[in-house]
């Protein structure tokens, strides 16, 4: 059935403390089982935490390492007349390649051993700004992924 007229974009909401969307973004990808409030205790520990170690602006940390782990390029399965699958190199765009990074930071950090979910989240971010943890990690191994399979890009 067609849709009569256009689709609305709806915006992301901002946060209530940093008036920040992209912290309200990470705050909705912790969030478990509709506790928000819950979510939002977890994220703002974890910046006050990120401010004792580094003594920067925490927001600035989280854009930065957003901006660092968000990937250029991907993998996407193909399947060709034959039936048999590739894994062809596309290119990922600003708000794929963010709501990607900020997935890959928070299951990086709940696979940490750890105390809290803030302090894991926290030491994420800060190996992040170092080049090190799980989700510099994940995005180097989809670039080497996507370089693999550069010959396969006249598929997509």
């Amino acid at each position: 059935m067609s849709r009569r007229g256009t689709a609305e974009k709806r915006t992301a909401k901002s946060d209530p403390i940093f008036r920040n969307r992209l912290v309200n973004m990470v705050v909705n990808r912790i969030l478990k089982d509709g506790k928000k409030s819950l979510a939002y205790q977890i994220l703002y520990r974890a910046v006050k935490k990120i401010q004792q170690k580094t003594e920067t602006n925490p927001l600035l940390v989280l854009r930065q390492e957003i901006h660092r782990v968000t990937p250029n390029i991907g993998v996407k399965t193909r399947r060709n007349k034959k039936g048999s699958t590739r894994k062809v190199p596309i290119e990922i765009g600003s708000k794929q390649g963010r709501a990607l990074a900020i997935r890959w930071l928070v299951e990086a950090s709940q696979k940490r051993s750890g105390r809290n979910m803030a302090f894991k989240l926290s030491s994420e971010l800060v190996d992040a700004a170092k080049g090190s943890g799980g989700a510099i990690r994940k995005k180097e191994a989809t670039h080497i992924m996507a370089e693999a399979n550069r010959a396969l890009a006249h598929f997509c």
